[in-house]
């Protein structure tokens, strides 16, 4: 497997006290290094995501309101969550670069899984503004433009973060070869497009309190058969790890072995029907040690 990471992307500020702080990514790649992950995977880096494939996605002008709103200096809100430092344009755009990347890679048959241990998150990010802690929408960025790669019929995006995607709903409803599943704590943030009907979105939403046992069950009862009937040629995961049970920011209790679990199952899938194929990028996850043994969980999977 591959993996790939950025320095700009732990360089994004946030103010003192936010959760979705440089530390996040700091101490997930020194954990991966010090159980030796990073020696049978090293890390790599890829170029910025290109203009064109942004508007691909979002609305033309959203990249430049958001250059316009970086700063040469100091924070400044775009929302009450959603912050830009100096370095946060170049780090959106080289997480977007990064999932972008992996599906490149996967597609040329150069590697079969990659992780994009990147931030900020993007799964939040709608087509035309950013909220969440999101600025640009990785995933979706990545999915609608794979379809115009050789052999890219259909794309799945499986995103499993506490929060729903509402971002990567707004974003994708609307190309039917794109199938969008998401499981989600409710109600809770972002409390929208959570009722999006349509035959490519399966909201999976979870009550406060919800246990692995529960998770479990309603992800097979919702998402398995989905996937099987789409035939994806790519699987894309939004992995987010802030339905563990020591996570500040929500109330799902979750661990280790259910995030190893999902990816199981996620992987025979891809397996089946995707070549194999799976580019994973990180979303949330709030606890540092929490963030740092779930995404070592994922990737054990993903690598084996």
């Amino acid at each position: 497997m591959r993996l790939y990471s950025h320095a700009d992307c732990v360089s994004h500020q946030t103010p003192e006290g936010h959760p979705e702080r440089p530390e996040r990514l700091a101490f997930l790649l020194a954990h991966l290094e010090q159980t030796g992950f990073t020696q049978d995977h090293p890390v790599r880096e890829a170029l910025p995501i290109e203009e064109e494939l942004v508007h691909q996605a979002h609305h033309p002008e959203l990249l430049q309101r958001l250059r316009q709103s970086n700063p040469n200096e100091g924070l400044i809100p775009l929302d009450p969550d959603t912050w830009m430092g100096p370095a946060s344009m170049t780090a959106a755009l080289q997480a977007a670069g990064s999932v972008w990347q992996g599906v490149n890679d996967v597609v040329a048959s150069d590697e079969t899984r990659v992780f994009c241990a990147v931030r900020p998150p993007g799964h939040h990010a709608e087509f035309d503004s950013p909220m969440g802690f999101c600025l640009l929408n990785s995933v979706a960025i990545a999915a609608v433009n794979a379809l115009k790669l050789p052999d890219i019929g259909r794309v799945a995006i499986l995103d499993f973060d506490v929060h729903h995607g509402n971002g990567t709903v707004d974003l994708c409803r609307k190309h039917p070869e794109i199938l969008v599943c998401s499981s989600f704590q409710h109600p809770h943030y972002p409390d929208r497009l959570h009722d999006v009907m349509a035959s490519n979105i399966v909201n999976t939403p979870l009550a406060a309190g919800t246990s692995g046992d529960d998770f479990r069950r309603a992800i097979s009862g919702s998402w398995w058969r989905a996937v099987e009937a789409h035939t994806p040629d790519i699987i894309l995961i939004s992995a987010g790890f802030d339905a563990h049970r020591e996570d500040p920011l929500a109330h799902i209790n979750l661990d280790e072995a259910d995030f190893a679990w999902v990816t199981q199952e996620i992987t025979a899938l891809a397996d089946e029907f995707s070549q194999g194929r799976i580019v994973s990028t990180l979303e949330g996850g709030y606890d540092l040690k929490a963030l740092a043994d779930s995404t070592l969980a994922h990737l054990e999977v993903l690598a084996a």
